[in-house]
């Protein structure tokens, strides 16, 4: 009854003609797979000696020990880092007091602009490069600098997507505006900001992979070993590629589970809606 109602069912045309969009579809995406496949066939990609090194326990275990674990392992020091340095910036974008506000202002603005790359390289040549942690620590920087003042914007508008209501029934009963914020308005964004705080853990892990330009450590760096050996850079790539694949879809199943376990679709859409936009409103 209620799809009747948002469209009309197709008629027979209609539905032929979305057979045939189908079946073109179908056919189009096939011929691409199959040209893929003959490219790497014809260029002697898919010969054994190209893909032994993902069959020796050797390299398998560096794959996966230095360099999805040490990917892991820069991924989320830089989102504990990032959402300390987002809860901050959010918080002190809300500000009444504007030495407060527009500080936090152009901290989000700047490190919004500027591209990861860069800060990555800024941050190793900061530290020091001829430290050996210099490039660890530049890609955690750079990352949690970055998706520091991203998730800035979701915690602010995570704070004022909660119910006007709330903030005005804690001020009657004479709580402070610190009081209200951390007992009140915080407790409950926190559950708005939850998935799209996750979704941001997949943006922190795919740009792990940037640090290949600054010799840190993880899977780009293990790969580039491979590959200079073994002069195979398609295969190579493939696997890293896969890998990262397989834990942003994990992320991706447990953001979505959270969407559906403690929050509903409006209130997404509603941080969704509110992060894009610069109110300047204090709470």
């Amino acid at each position: 009854m209620s799809a009747g109602v948002l469209f009309d069912a197709p008629g027979p045309a209609t539905a032929a003609r979305h057979r045939i969009y189908t079946i073109v579809s179908l056919i189009a995406v096939a011929g691409m797979v199959g040209y893929v496949i003959w490219r790497l066939y014809d260029t002697e990609q898919l010969t054994y000696e190209k893909w032994e090194p993902f069959l020796t326990p050797k390299y398998v275990r560096a794959l996966l020990v230095e360099g999805l674990l040490k990917t892991l392992q820069m991924a989320a020091t830089a989102v504990v880092l990032a959402v300390a340095v987002g809860g901050l910036l959010g918080v002190g974008k809300l500000s009444d007091h504007g030495w407060v506000r527009w500080p936090c202002w152009a901290f989000v603005e700047f490190f919004r602009a500027v591209p990861v790359l860069l800060l990555m390289i800024f941050s190793w040549f900061l530290i020091g490069i001829e430290w050996s942690g210099a490039s660890y620590w530049g890609v955690v920087t750079a990352l949690a600098l970055y998706n520091g003042a991203v998730l800035a914007e979701v915690f602010r508008a995570g704070v004022l997507a909660v119910p006007k209501g709330q903030s005005e029934a804690a001020y009657a009963v004479g709580m402070r505006k610190s009081q209200v914020m951390n007992i009140v308005l915080l407790p409950q964004a926190v559950k708005i900001m939850l998935p799209a705080i996750l979704s941001q853990c997949v943006v922190v892990l795919k740009d792990t992979a940037l640090g290949y330009a600054i010799l840190a450590p993880g899977l780009t760096e293990v790969g580039k070993r491979i590959f200079r050996e073994f002069g195979n850079h398609v295969p190579t790539m493939i696997v890293i590629a896969f890998l990262y694949i397989i834990v942003n879809l994990i992320l991706t199943w447990i953001a979505t589970w959270v969407q559906k376990k403690f929050v509903g679709e409006k209130k997404v859409l509603e941080v969704s809606m509110t992060a894009g936009l610069d109110t300047g409103r204090a709470v």
